[in-house]
């Protein structure tokens, strides 16, 4: 097999490759699509330089068959330039330089003829050189359009794994933090808060309840104090101070 039916089977080979029959077996797509970008870029680049050196080969063969195109022509002119000639001795008797042009008009036709068979050699094998040209050159055009396909499903694939990671993340960080859920940090601090401010209300409970209960027992000192006063003033036969002042009644005039 030769280097070029090695390129044009590989090209076509990859070419016809079914990515996504691909992807589905692969466990890893992304992976698999890298390693395919690595292989088409490098198969690429190989193709690149097979194609380069058959068009290379394929141009000087052309330029030998233009040049053997031409080398016949000239040898045809001057066969016929030699014949010329020697006809124009022979008219004038000079059978000797008649013959000498005819030789070299002979030499000329042989030299068309080389050259004609060179043509005719060369003319299919650039033919299929301008054929094998074309595919290697379309099936490169295939293989890169392949390619930026490839890289196109790739960045594709990763930006939509990376948005999923993503979304991901965000929901394990809104789930993790739930307001309601008492053994949650926020709801731990709320709570702790909460018997805070039941603690500030009881102390403002005990600390009315303190005074209210300072302001009984005074009362309740006025009321000794005075109980002493009045038993001193019944002992001493004084009459005790009036608390309370009677009602003025004015006497009923049918009373008496």
């Amino acid at each position: 097999m030769t280097a070029k039916q090695s390129i044009l089977g590989r090209i076509a080979q990859l070419t016809k490759a079914n990515v996504n029959a691909l992807l589905d077996r692969a466990e890893d797509p992304q992976k698999m699509l890298d390693q395919l970008v690595r292989d088409y870029t490098n198969n690429i680049a190989e193709a690149e330089q097979a194609i380069a050196q058959t068009i290379g080969n394929l141009r000087l063969a052309e330029q030998d068959f233009n040049e053997d195109v031409a080398a016949a022509r000239e040898w045809g002119g001057k066969a016929l330039a030699a014949s010329r000639r020697a006809d124009e001795y022979r008219a004038a008797g000079d059978t000797a330089n008649a013959d000498k042009f005819d030789q070299l008009a002979k030499v000329a036709l042989r030299k068309q003829l080389d050259a004609e068979s060179e043509v005719k050699q060369a003319q299919p094998m650039i033919e299929s050189q301008r054929q094998t040209a074309e595919k290697l050159k379309t099936g490169l055009a295939a293989m890169k359009d392949k390619l930026g396909e490839l890289k196109s499903r790739r960045d594709s694939l990763v930006a939509r794994q990376k948005s999923a990671q993503a979304q991901q993340t965000v929901q394990t960080a809104i789930s993790s933090i739930n307001v309601l859920d008492p053994t949650s940090e926020l709801g731990r601090f709320e709570e702790t808060v909460r018997r805070e401010e039941a603690k500030a209300i009881g102390q403002a409970e005990i600390a009315a309840s303190s005074l209210d209960a300072q302001f009984e027992e005074l009362t309740k000192a006025d009321d000794e104090i005075e109980l002493e006063a009045r038993l001193a003033a019944l002992k001493s036969g004084s009459t005790p101070p009036a608390q309370i002042s009677p009602t003025s009644v004015t006497p009923d005039a049918g009373a008496f």
